[in-house]
């Protein structure tokens, strides 16, 4: 478990730290671990969007529609997010799993990935 005296000290560096909470325990700071600490914020990102990317990629993978896929991720998905003295890195997890769940389908419909059983947009 970090301290938030853990965060306040990444806050203040000159590199980025990724943190992971667990959206099944929403708000349990116990939950959280630290995933690593990154030179760049380009680095810090990545790493983030792999988190989301194998999620959602498994999910996709057994068939779940859009709206599925996107609850699941909100409600049992890790959620990654960058601390760092550098205001200007930002990462949501949120934002990229509707982004990237919206390439998933669209990326179906060119017919590059296998499609799912139940694909269905929100509306």
């Amino acid at each position: 478990m970090r301290k938030k005296k853990d965060l306040k000290k990444d806050a203040e560096s000159k590199t980025y730290s990724v943190y992971v909470d667990d959206n099944f325990h929403y708000m349990d700071e116990s939950e959280r671990y630290k995933l690593g600490t990154f030179e760049t914020c380009k680095e810090a990102v990545a790493a983030c969007m792999k988190i989301v990317d194998e999620f959602l990629e498994e999910g996709y993978k057994d068939g779940k529609s859009f709206r599925q896929l996107i609850e699941e991720y909100v409600f049992y998905g890790e959620d990654p997010f960058i601390v760092s003295s550098d205001k200007t890195c930002f990462f949501s997890a949120r934002d990229y799993a509707r982004k990237r769940c919206t390439e998933l389908f669209s990326q179906n419909k060119q017919g590059a990935l296998k499609p799912p059983n139940t694909a269905r947009p929100l509306r």
